[in-house]
């Protein structure tokens, strides 16, 4: 089932490229997985991890996923995807939908935080070293965000916190 994970996101995503290293995007699915796999996790889990941003980025939807995968893995990609975009949400500025995210976050699975932790200790890096401009309106979100995981793997949730908490040092050290 997590070759077929890996596989179908690699499908899904197809040539898009992370933003600023310009690397085939499904590397960075695969490195949250490898995350996810440090610690306890289930298969499902790292399905999840492969698929986490299917919904977000490409024509795939929920029930694609769930037809798919089964309900399980489709819960934990819901969960994941952020609801409260700019698309869906054109009326409040990236601040209030981001605090959005965050108190919806706060509320989701075990499973899910644990994903979303490995998400941001993956980006969290990368986002400082290539836009610290973006960076400065990203690690800030990122405390919230991490405040909000707790509950999440214990580990994953150190890691990242220490991951926004250099990121935040740096840019404090860049002004």
């Amino acid at each position: 089932m997590e070759e077929e994970a890996l596989e179908y996101a690699r499908r899904a995503h197809g040539d898009q490229q992370r933003k600023y290293t310009k690397e085939a995007y499904i590397e960075h699915p695969k490195r949250v997985a490898e995350i996810v796999r440090t610690v306890p996790h289930s298969s499902e889990m790292i399905c999840a991890a492969y698929l986490h941003d299917v919904v977000e980025d490409t024509p795939v939807s929920i029930q694609d996923i769930q037809r798919k995968f089964g309900r399980k893995i489709a819960g934990l990609v819901e969960e994941l995807t952020d609801v409260f975009t700019k698309e869906k949400y054109p009326h409040l500025n990236r601040k209030k939908r981001k605090q959005r995210e965050v108190e919806r976050q706060a509320k989701i699975s075990v499973e899910a935080k644990t994903i979303k932790l490995a998400d941001v200790i993956d980006n969290t890096h990368d986002i400082l070293e290539n836009d610290p401009g973006f960076a400065r309106r990203y690690v800030p979100e990122m405390i919230a965000l991490t405040e909000a995981l707790q509950g999440g793997n214990f580990q994953l949730l150190m890691r990242a916190c220490y991951e926004v908490e250099c990121a935040r040092k740096v840019l404090q050290q860049k002004r």
